[in-house]
């Protein structure tokens, strides 16, 4: 429930309109800051990614749940992220975004929807044919810190504001909260969702699995719930085909995009938002995605994939494309056969 009723009022309090949290859009806002992409309108170090991990380390910590692990398939997980963000650019929006836009009357993102569950039903397909990348291990050395460890230096760069830095005067990265609201709302986001393993695809996973008797079901219920009630109470609730913020019209290419989300989160275990708690709690294959998602960022944008209201790119098609080849590919090299 909280992170639909913040989704909503971060947007009221000066977030993007429908996109009050939006994960790979932060990313692609956040290596704009540092330097790694050159789109003007891009380019704020954005607290609230900063917030989900620190909150779910303090929270992991705290529960005496922090256990550096990892080791299972590093360099497709790394490659994983880079597709993730490459999925979302051309729905413009990751799960979370796609279900604040859709609880805000934007039925452009109906097509998301669609191919999100379409993604997790392929993505569970894959895993009861015997698609696995394998199990992570306890790790020592504090490698599950390392992640962690970066975004204490990017909450450095945030307070202190280095010449380096880069903040957007325009466009979307320019619309922003106030510093301690976002920082504060992306832990308080971070530590509940680290308690309550709380995860969009999961819970669609859990729903075609177990039904109602998923607990993750009522979480992903008590979102919508929220999200449109704080959309409704704050004006902000516009039905509508036309003209919505952040969106474009390519209903297949929003399908397709979500779909390749939806299949690579199953196979990896979590949604973007889920990769950056798990990576706080000292899950290093988490860390990796994070880090390929922070490299999918800069290339979306640099790359012309990410797509705009005016629609869908060649190079975004054929990115998509090959997030696709790409997965199909890993899920062929990664199954377990009998020996029967």
């Amino acid at each position: 429930m909280l992170l639909g009723s913040l989704g909503v009022l971060l947007a009221v309090w000066g977030n993007p309109e429908n996109s009050g949290l939006c994960v790979s859009c932060f990313i692609e806002n956040s290596v704009g800051a540092l330097g790694f992409h050159d789109n003007p309108r891009m380019q704020y170090l954005r607290p609230e990614l900063i917030g989900f991990v620190l909150g779910a380390l303090i929270c992991a910590c705290g529960f005496r749940e922090f256990r550096s692990r990892g080791g299972s398939a590093p360099l497709p997980r790394l490659v994983s992220g880079i597709f993730l963000i490459v999925g979302c650019a051309v729905f413009i929006g990751c799960p979370i975004k796609l279900l604040l836009r859709f609880t805000a009357g934007d039925l452009t993102a109906l097509g998301g929807v669609l191919g999100l569950v379409a993604g997790v039903w392929v993505g569970l397909r894959s895993l009861a044919s015997g698609v696995h990348l394998g199990r992570h291990s306890e790790q020592g050395g504090g490698s599950g810190l390392l992640v962690p460890a970066l975004f204490v230096l990017l909450l450095g760069f945030l307070l202190t504001r280095p010449g380096f830095l880069i903040f957007s005067g325009r466009g979307s990265a320019a619309q922003h909260a106030p510093l301690l609201m976002s920082l504060g709302a992306g832990l308080v986001l971070g530590a509940l969702a680290q308690r309550s393993r709380f995860c969009i695809t999961g819970s669609l996973r859990d729903t075609m699995l177990m039904g109602r008797r998923s607990p993750l079901l009522w979480g992903l219920l008590a979102f919508v719930v929220a999200a449109v009630a704080f959309n409704i109470g704050t004006g902000r609730f516009r039905l509508g085909l036309y003209g919505q913020p952040g969106a474009h019209l390519e209903h297949l290419w929003s399908f397709l995009g979500m779909g390749l989300v939806g299949w690579i989160s199953v196979l990896i275990g979590g949604c973007p938002f889920r990769q950056l708690v798990k990576a706080g709690e000292g899950d290093a294959d988490a860390g990796l995605v994070v880090i390929g998602m922070f490299i999918g960022g800069a290339l979306v944008q640099s790359w012309g994939i990410a797509a705009t209201a005016a629609g869908v790119s060649m190079n975004a098609k054929v990115a998509l494309l090959v997030g696709f080849v790409f997965v199909l590919g890993s899920s062929l090299l990664f199954r377990e056969r009998s020996t029967a």
